[in-house]
């Protein structure tokens, strides 16, 4: 804010001007400080200049004069900051010497009864409240009157040039915002958002939200690429930017192409599994089913070692221990154990038999051959009991 560097001189004012605002009425009677009404409230942009206009006059008189040979005036201009109204020298005119703030400075030269404060380069803090007092005294040294008035000024901004933004991506079909914003404005700025020529239009609301600055365009398609404009503007000045937008086609036709090609690849891929699970289903199946050409027929055991029975095809269905189904037998001759592969051959399957648990076998009935059994003992042979089959092939 304006102010003056600290002094001794300094403080000697501010104790003066507190100690003449404590002096009793008549004098202020004697002697007056105006301002115009119209002018009481005043309004100037930033960087310019403004003039805050003030004068005094005697009591009595009619209309502003040229000040008189005795008049010794004492001006001082205080700007009152903030909310607590904190007291800061603007201007100080005493025993003919002037001392102010560099861009403040009295617009008539002293002595003058007009003692209007012009103030230059203005910024936005030097809005506020501003007071002018003045103490007049004769030759002698003696008051003859003081008077102050306040005035209220307000620096107004024109917007900062704003910046201009593409949210989205735009595609033919979606949806994308401009977004427009102005850094300093006072008043608050304003927003419009146009389309430049060859294709001039000018949005408004819903499309357009004219505090935030924003436009929200939806389904483009591709009448809709051009220059977009967006203005800042309030009550003392504007500034703009502008974006470019430019609806494609392309990339949006890769990407469903691109989609198409992925949808067919997992389709191609899930395939090649289903076929890769039945191949390995196949190849476990056909092992269990296939005859193998080169297998070795099973041994056939020596007619010793057991009654093996042979079944009417010739193969061996089963092997059955003869120990616990011999009869008791006496003293074997030499040789009587091993039976002629002739005789042997000629055993054919006697007819189903009843079984009985725990009994030895009965002897065999002669044969389809003729030959009885009591010849056969004679001969060697061993009796043998021959499981019966059923029709399906089994052993019962």
């Amino acid at each position: 804010m304006i102010s003056l560097p600290g002094s001794p001189a300094t403080s000697l004012l501010r104790v003066l001007f507190l100690g003449l605002t404590t002096l009793a009425s008549p004098l202020r009677a004697q002697m007056e400080v105006h301002v115009s009404t119209s002018l009481t409230k005043l309004q100037a942009v930033e960087g310019a200049e403004v003039v805050l206009p003030a004068w005094y006059s005697l009591h009595g008189e009619l209309s502003p004069t040229k000040p008189k040979p005795w008049e010794v005036p004492t001006v001082m201009w205080f700007f009152l900051e903030g909310k607590d109204k904190n007291m800061s020298q603007v201007l100080t005119y005493i025993g003919q010497v002037t001392m102010s703030e560099p861009r403040a400075s009295l617009v008539h030269s002293m002595p003058s009864r007009n003692v209007s404060l012009r103030l230059r380069d203005l910024q936005e803090k030097d809005s506020g409240s501003y007071l002018c007092f003045v103490n007049l005294q004769d030759n002698q040294g003696t008051v003859k009157g003081q008077s102050s008035k306040h005035l209220e000024l307000n620096v107004l901004v024109p917007p900062a040039p704003p910046s201009c933004h593409l949210r989205g991506v735009a595609h033919v079909g979606t949806n994308v915002t401009l977004s427009c914003q102005s850094p300093r404005s006072k008043p608050t700025a304003q927003y419009q958002w146009v389309r430049s020529p060859p294709s001039s239009q000018v949005f408004f609301a819903p499309v357009l939200d004219a505090i935030h600055g924003s436009l929200s365009l939806k389904n483009l398609s591709t009448s809709m690429s051009g220059v977009y404009v967006c203005k800042a503007h309030n009550e003392v000045g504007s500034a703009q930017c502008n974006v470019t937008l430019t609806v494609s086609t392309g990339p949006r036709a890769t990407v469903v192409a691109g989609a198409v090609v992925g949808t067919m690849v997992g389709l191609g891929l899930l395939a090649g599994l289903v076929l890769l699970y039945q191949h390995r289903g196949k190849a476990l199946e056909e092992p269990a089913n296939d005859i193998k050409e080169d297998a070795i027929a099973p041994r056939t055991l020596p007619w010793p070692k057991g009654s093996d029975t042979i079944s009417k095809n010739g193969t061996l269905s089963s092997v059955t221990s003869a120990r616990a189904l011999r009869p008791p037998q006496g003293p074997s001759r030499l040789g009587a154990l091993t039976p002629t592969p002739s005789l042997s051959s000629q055993v054919l399957p006697s007819p189903r038999l009843p079984r009985t648990e725990g009994a030895h076998p009965q002897p065999i009935s002669p044969g389809p051959g003729g030959v009885s059994s009591s010849a056969l003992s004679r001969m060697g042979a061993v009796p043998v009991m021959v499981p019966a089959q059923s029709q399906a092939g089994s052993l019962v």
